[in-house]
């Protein structure tokens, strides 16, 4: 009554070929980890430009090591701070954005089990949430 099926599922997993390069799970932490870490030395630049503090000069450099460090050495690309006028919207709206982006750098950090990583997204998550009046005095 039925017909067997003679062709392959298009359903099927595809055959592995050895010349497409895979990355393991590590690597794409690794790449995952180094591109929040970037992100958010960029915003980091932005306020650094705009409220000076010899904080946030120490966390560029941590944020600039630990993310070379992720990229086998190779220091991250340095965006230009725009050179608009400091409004407390736009201030307050860039530490939000680190915040945010430190989050998810200590969530990436933490699943690769990178202390120096953690610890440093944690501090920055930290200083951001008061800044932005999260934290309790």
């Amino acid at each position: 009554m039925y017909e067997p099926i003679r062709t392959k599922s298009v359903h099927s997993m595809a055959e592995p070929t050895p010349d497409f390069p895979h990355r393991t799970r590590e690597e794409e932490l690794d790449i995952r980890l180094a591109g929040h870490l970037t992100a958010l030395l960029t915003v980091t630049d932005e306020l650094r430009a705009r409220t000076p503090h010899p904080g946030l000069d120490d966390a560029a450099q941590r944020l600039a090591e630990q993310a070379a460090r992720l990229r086998d050495g190779h220091a991250p690309l340095r965006a230009a701070p725009s050179t608009t006028e400091p409004d407390a919207a736009h201030i307050a709206a860039l530490h939000q954005r680190a915040h945010t982006l430190a989050g998810w750098a200590l969530v990436v950090a933490t699943s690769r089990d990178d202390t120096a990583a953690s610890t440093l997204a944690a501090e920055r998550l930290e200083a951001h949430a008061a800044a932005l009046g999260l934290t309790e005095a």
